[in-house]
């Protein structure tokens, strides 16, 4: 596949990349960098905000006064649940939401880690949520958590629909587009990949800091108003399209 791969790569006039790290973490695209350009995925800021606020956490949360922590993904190895939840047994103050699904092993895995743990008072296995339970979870959560462990988790766009309510956001630092989208110590806090110990640290750091969590929280929001916006991302990729035909018209 690889020779195909590359008489396109070549043949292509421009590649959209969502972020720098898709450029530079690629053996491929870094060898047509120039020809790269940077435009994100967009996020439609009007839709999720106006969607219908329900305490769809807070409702099974056991203890009223606890740090809400949410996880949203498929259950597979390199999602990082497994890290997720050895750090949060060393968290105190705080529930964890899980919302996904994965195969029949690897929930049970996890089910296992938690019990073990003795957290089953404290971690919450939603299953898959209808979209729009799945809006209200991101908006009633106070933390929201991608603790991926392998560059196949390129984006995460979940960190997008969490930051458009809000919420300050606990990712890893892949060489991919991860850290680009919530940056560490603007909209929330970067650990590195697969470190138990400082990932339980930013967790019980947020939940210990309401302060910390508002200001990451209001940046989280206006950087998704200003970046991510779908409409002006639309505009941005039209805009790239109408460039490529005057240029190939030129030429």
């Amino acid at each position: 596949y690889k020779p195909l791969l590359m008489r396109f790569l070549r043949r292509a006039d421009c590649i959209i990349e969502a972020t720098e790290g898709h450029i530079t973490s690629s053996p491929f695209l870094t060898q047509f960098a120039d020809k790269c350009r940077i435009i994100p995925y967009g996020i439609d800021v009007q839709a999720y905000r106006s969607v219908e606020r329900k305490p769809i956490l807070r409702q099974i949360q056991q203890d009223p006064e606890t740090v809400r922590v949410l996880f949203v993904g498929r259950f597979v190895y390199y999602k990082g649940i497994e890290v997720l939840l050895h750090a949060f047994a060393q968290v105190q103050g705080c529930e964890l939401f899980l919302v996904g699904h994965g195969t029949p092993e690897m929930e049970e895995k996890l089910h296992q880690i938690t019990e073990a743990a003795h957290m089953a008072a404290q971690v919450h296995f939603l299953g898959n949520l209808e979209e729009a339970d799945l809006r209200a979870a991101f908006a009633d959560c106070d933390i929201f958590v991608l603790p991926s462990t392998a560059n196949s988790e390129a984006f995460g766009i979940v960190q997008q629909e969490a930051m458009v309510y809000g919420k300050p956001v606990i990712n890893t630092a892949l060489p991919t587009g991860v850290p680009h989208v919530s940056l560490d110590g603007v909209t929330g806090i970067t650990v590195p990949p697969e470190d138990v110990p400082a990932l339980a640290q930013a967790i019980q750091k947020l939940a210990d800091d309401k302060a910390l969590r508002e200001q990451y929280g209001r940046a989280a929001a206006k950087r998704v108003e200003e970046e991510y916006e779908e409409a002006d991302v639309v505009d941005k990729v039209y805009a790239t399209l109408a460039e490529i035909a005057e240029r190939r018209q030129r030429t």
